[in-house]
C-alpha cells in the first residue's frame, strides 16, 4: 500500500509557526514532484506549494509567499512545510501529495497530477 503521512498540524496563535511533515510509506518520494494543499469546508482543494523531485524547483500560492518554505530530504524520503507568519486564512486541513508530473512543479496546482494523498493534517489559526 503507498501512503503519505501528514504531521506537525495544530493550533497556532496568528503570526506563530509550524512546520509540516510528509512521509511517505510504501514507496520512496525522489522521483516525485511534492505538492501540498489544504481544503476548507465547501471549498475546493487548493495547491499552496510544490517541490520537485530534486528539490531544485519550488513553488508558492500567491497567498503564502514569503511565508512558507517547502523542502525535502529524499534520503528520510520526507517532505516539509514550514509555515510562518501564520494568519486566521491559513486555517484548513493540509494535504501532501505525490504527483504525477515527471518530478515537476507546473505553475498551477493541478489536482489531475495527484498519485497518491496524505490523510490531511488539521491546521488551526486563531486567538
Amino acid at each position: 500500500q503507498l501512503q503519505l503521512v501528514e504531521s506537525g498540524g495544530g493550533l497556532v496563535q496568528p503570526g506563530g509557526s509550524l512546520r509540516l511533515s510528509c512521509a511517505a510509506s510504501g514507496f520512496t518520494l525522489e522521483h516525485y514532484a511534492i505538492g501540498w494543499f489544504r481544503q476548507v469546508p465547501g471549498k475546493e482543494r487548493e495547491g499552496v506549494s510544490c517541490i520537485s523531485s530534486s528539490g531544485g524547483t519550488t513553488t508558492y500560492a500567491d497567498s503564502v509567499k514569503g511565508r512558507f518554505t517547502i523542502s525535502r530530504d529524499n534520503p528520510k524520503n520526507t517532505v516539509y512545510l514550514q509555515m510562518n507568519s501564520l494568519k486566521p486564512e491559513d486555517t484548513a486541513v493540509y494535504y501532501c501529495a505525490a504527483l504525477d508530473s515527471w518530478g515537476m512543479c507546473s505553475g498551477s496546482y493541478r489536482l489531475r497530477d495527484v498519485a497518491v494523498w496524505g490523510q490531511g493534517t488539521q491546521v488551526t489559526v486563531s486567538s
